[in-house]
């Protein structure tokens, strides 16, 4: 032994770099595409090494220099594999047609199907079937959720007393706000309405798969809303200016803690379906009837035309369907069917 130790040095190509790139950046093709505006194939054959397939170097080049934003590494290093790369397989191109030249035609008998082999192949193809399943269920164990918060960006200034919560995490998660469940879409995607307390509010962002690998995100959101109900002010979705004072009901919804489920419907047509969080105060005005669905009445306070009725339950279950209407007496007890 001369007291050296061989190690052996793999180098990845153009391709190889941007897959395990955004692999580590836990991305899919999709998402890619989104940020970027590149087309997916195209993304594709960039990772894949399909070069003929991609339209001429001016535009390659862009895309590399967009992936290259996207994935937070130097576009010169990348546009520099590309044209190294280029060249090489230029090269090989070159050599391989004058070695096809000199070289005579091979004649080669063609492959016989056989029940035999048809089988043996059906065989080898389900095994390998098997092995992806199984590594997919492994990788899934190891890892943790991914989880993108899309909207609002953390340390955000609202103007209002309500955001959107939007992202992506992994299509079978659990996701939570504020402990809260919220629904996933089928393709991982998210989008919750979230009223706001005045001042700082802290939200928490949870997602969890089935083996119990959680990832986490914490947004502070900072609201100056101020509510206006001394000046009459009538805040909704459908109409920021209307007059409460003009409205037969008037209702003041108060979460205390939270955050709580709430679904509130005015004449027939549902003006706010989205999650309060702790200390947030909705109010709402209708001339008919105002429906209330609540998931946690024990948490949610509401005040009728100015008199503060307590809670919607006295129990923490949910509630559905409490009615408010001109004729709701002040002194009878009301309609809390729950859920």
């Amino acid at each position: 032994m001369n007291g050296f130790t061989k190690k052996s040095v793999g180098t990845l190509t153009l391709g190889e770099k941007l897959k395990k790139l955004r692999s580590d950046k836990r991305t899919s093709i999709g998402e890619a595409s989104k940020f970027t505006k590149i087309q997916p194939a195209y993304l594709e054959y960039l990772e894949e090494g399909t070069w003929e397939k991609l339209p001429a170097d001016v535009y390659v080049k862009g895309f590399l220099r967009s992936y290259a934003d996207f994935l937070g590494v130097d576009e010169k290093i990348l546009i520099r594999l590309y044209q190294r790369e280029k060249e090489i397989r230029a090269n090989l191109k070159k050599n391989k047609k004058t070695d096809a030249k000199k070289e005579k035609p091979i004649n080669i008998s063609p492959f016989i199907f056989t029940p035999k082999k048809i089988l043996i192949s059906a065989i080898i193809v389900l095994v390998f079937a098997g092995l992806f399943l199984l590594y997919k269920e492994i990788n899934s164990f190891a890892n943790a959720p991914s989880l993108i918060i899309l909207n609002p960006e953390n340390n955000s200034q609202i103007s209002g007393n309500s955001v959107y919560i939007e992202g992506v995490t992994d299509k079978e998660a659990l996701l939570y706000i504020n402990n809260q469940p919220i629904l996933v879409g089928d393709d991982g995607r998210f989008r919750e309405n979230l009223t706001l307390q005045s001042g700082l509010n802290i939200i928490d962002v949870k997602s969890k798969n089935k083996f119990q690998k959680e990832t986490t995100q914490s947004l502070s959101i900072r609201s100056d809303y101020k509510e206006q109900i001394e000046n009459n002010d009538f805040l909704t979705e459908e109409n920021e200016t209307s007059n409460l004072s003009e409205k037969k009901i008037k209702i003041e919804v108060k979460i205390d803690p939270g955050p709580v489920w709430i679904k509130v419907e005015v004449d027939g047509g549902v003006i706010f379906d989205g999650t309060m969080l702790s200390g947030a105060v909705q109010t709402f005005g209708g001339n008919e009837k105002i429906i209330i669905d609540s998931g946690r009445g024990k948490a949610t306070f509401v005040k009728f035309n100015g008199h503060d009725l307590g809670a919607l339950s006295l129990d923490s279950g949910a509630v559905k369907g409490v009615v408010f209407t001109p004729e709701t007496k002040i002194d009878s007890p009301v309609d809390k069917s729950k859920d």
